[in-house]
């Protein structure tokens, strides 16, 4: 558990997320590719591919792979935040502040009287090269003050404005130059672009009498996103080519270059099976073996609310995985998907359990159903329950962890195969 916790601590922002898990990659034996370079790839092989700084995918080629397409597990880098805008300052004739703009759906009062800092990419200018640079302002350094209760009675969520109630304090006015301000934080020179969030600066814990919760920032997604990672560590199956993507933006809709919504997840598959000496018509076919797990977490019956859950198909905090449905397509699971990923996790008695909103909520969608515009695959979405998704400060289940670790290393496992009558195990 701490492994995950330390994970949540060190991912500030997508940028890092990935960082942190090229690092796991690295330090379990995966080799970095480059798509340019075509390298030959070997049976038995472990390989990750990175997208600019927010994307990557790593797989693990089966020692005794022929045609059984791919496993792979679907995720995303991204939590809602308040992101910094181009020109960045604004000097009041008292106070600095930063000019944000909102990025997702965070739920904004979370935001509200808590340290902060700011973590993201710059770049910078060396001759005629643009340098990637990982940023992290490591300190308590800004901080937004809600409006107190005796000036403004009745305040709710509703009537926060982003543009005048959400920018974070800088300090006193003092002419602050906030390029240089990052340059001399982060020992940079000639900066000429960034991509900056805000981040809260709370450490994970673990809470309830028995520490049964976990407490953290950006519990949606990286819950899902290391443990999917972890899992393919983890996993070992000679039959199939073991795949796991985490991709940006799903916050935002998914199409940017490192979204779901781009090419990245087909353009690797298709590379890899040219790497391996395969024709197209042998890749098509091994699309009908394949298998796509979109993890992205739900919402657990909350404690003072549950008539916010549907009746029937409600999810609770530590009872298990949750499978994801939804009539409109904004979940992928299907009848067959259904009982594919069902019967994988019943192998090893993992336990589980059914997601869908109320009839009468629209809720929200995620990677999946995005990523099979690109390629087509049978595919389940699933998740962890949780409680105050896109909260600054989330809280999900300890237990839940080691049943997604668990049932996502069976899934991997698994020598799945696509018949006439549906998928043999």
């Amino acid at each position: 558990m701490l492994d995950l916790l330390n994970f949540l601590d060190k991912s500030y922002t997508a940028h890092f997320a990935v960082k942190n898990l090229e690092e796991l990659f690295k330090a379990n034996g995966f080799t970095k590719i480059n798509m340019e370079k075509s390298p030959i790839l070997e049976k038995g092989g472990n390989y990750y591919i990175k997208k600019g700084e927010t994307s990557i995918i790593g797989f693990k080629i089966g020692l005794k792979y022929e045609n059984l397409g791919f496993n792979i597990v679907a995720t995303h880098t991204d939590s809602p935040t308040l992101k910094i805008k181009p020109v960045a300052l604004i000097s009041g004739n008292l106070f600095e502040t930063l000019n944000v703009e909102v990025y997702g759906g965070p739920i904004l009062q979370s935001f509200l009287d808590r340290p902060l800092s700011l973590a993201g990419v710059v770049y910078t200018k060396e001759e005629n090269i643009l340098k990637a640079n990982l940023v992290n302002i490591d300190e308590d350094l800004l901080i937004i003050p809600s409006v107190a209760i005796h000036l403004q009675r009745g305040t709710s969520q509703q009537e926060l404005n982003p543009q005048i109630d959400l920018l974070p304090l800088l300090g006193q006015k003092s002419n602050t130059d906030f390029v240089k301000m990052i340059e001399e934080k982060a020992n940079l020179t000639n900066i000429v672009s960034y991509d900056l969030y805000v981040y809260p600066r709370m450490k994970s814990t673990m809470v309830g009498l028995n520490k049964e919760y976990i407490c953290s920032s950006r519990i949606d997604n990286l819950e899902c996103t290391y443990l999917g990672a972890k899992s393919l560590v983890e996993a070992n199956n000679e039959d199939k080519i073991m795949v796991f993507a985490a991709f940006d933006s799903e916050e935002v809709g998914s199409s940017t270059v490192n979204g779901a919504n781009s090419t990245f997840l087909n353009d690797t598959l298709t590379y890899i099976y040219n790497s391996l000496g395969k024709t197209h018509n042998e890749y098509l076919s091994a699309l009908e073996h394949s298998f796509i797990v979109s993890s992205d977490n739900a919402h657990s019956v909350h404690p003072n609310h549950p008539e916010k859950a549907d009746p029937t198909n409600k999810v609770i905090i530590n009872k298990g995985i949750v499978i994801k449905h939804n009539a409109r397509g904004a979940y992928t699971t299907n009848a067959l998907s259904w009982g594919v990923f069902a019967s994988i996790l019943d192998k090893d008695n993992v336990p589980y359990q059914h997601y869908t909103n109320r009839s009468d909520q629209r809720g929200g969608s995620t990677l999946g159903a995005i990523s099979l515009s690109h390629v087509s695959i049978n595919s389940a979405d699933i998740g962890l329950a949780q409680f105050a998704m896109h909260s600054a400060y989330e809280t999900a289940g300890a237990l839940d962890a080691k049943y997604l670790n668990k049932g996502l290393v069976v899934f991997y496992n698994s020598r799945l195969e696509k018949i006439q009558e549906g998928f043999k195990f």
